[in-house]
């Protein structure tokens, strides 16, 4: 679904077009059969930015961005601050979903990990959808799904199956896990255009390049919700 989000193909006619269409995806499986840890998952985000890990074959073609449309709840512990600082050391852009607990998003990690690029969810309405985490710590709201209203639901590729490939297919859902991948996807725009672009400076891009969210709603009336609504065509 989120793969889908950053890079379905377009001009067939079918579905749904990513946000970058010609991106190359690096699936990266962090959890195995009977789960895993926080490290694993982790180790697998070092992986993908090009970090050695020890017993694993190099990566040789490391991401330029790491979608993590994820969230637990607590602080952001210093080997999750450690790892993503080392990921950001080889270039890459950590996108991170500010999470859906209708919380303060200082409470969820990543996105309340230094040098994220936290996202935010917006509903058809351009304002915070029920669910988005909130506050200080994200940076840029993009399209969720509002969560109530089937007919504002986000709509993306999905696989059928649970155990075994099955066919491929279409859903619809909410989340910010979804409005993350539509700024990793922009991202991904970015730096085809620009490959010199730093992390830092594609934040800077992003929160000076925002919509302003609509006059009388929540997140016009303060900063919970980031500098404003995505905009990939600026």
């Amino acid at each position: 679904f989120v793969s889908g989000l950053i890079a379905a193909n377009t001009d067939n006619g079918i579905g749904i077009a990513g946000m970058d269409w010609a991106a190359s995806l690096l699936p990266v499986r962090a959890l195995a059969k009977c789960g895993g840890t926080e490290a694993d998952v982790y180790e697998g985000m070092l992986w993908a930015s090009g970090v050695q890990i020890a017993g694993v074959p190099p990566n040789p073609s490391p991401a330029r961005v790491i979608n993590m449309s994820l969230a637990g709840y607590g602080s952001c512990s210093s080997a999750v601050q450690e790892a993503i600082d080392d990921a950001l050391a080889q270039g890459s852009v950590v996108v991170a979903a500010a999470g859906n607990a209708a919380d303060d998003a200082l409470n969820w990690s990543p996105a309340n990990c230094g040098g994220v690029i936290t996202v935010g969810a917006s509903g058809n309405n351009g304002d915070r959808t029920g669910y988005s985490n909130y506050g200080a710590r994200v940076d840029l709201s993009a399209p969720g799904g509002d969560g109530s209203d089937v007919s504002s639901l986000v709509l993306s590729t999905y696989a059928l199956g649970e155990t075994t490939p099955g066919d491929p297919a279409y859903a619809i859902a909410a989340g910010t896990s979804f409005s993350t991948p539509m700024v990793s996807g922009t991202v991904s725009l970015m730096i085809a255009r620009n490959p010199l672009l730093t992390p830092g400076r594609v934040l800077s891009i992003l929160t000076g390049t925002t919509r302003d969210f609509p006059v009388g709603t929540q997140c016009s009336a303060g900063s919970v919700c980031g500098s404003g609504l995505l905009d990939a065509g600026v």
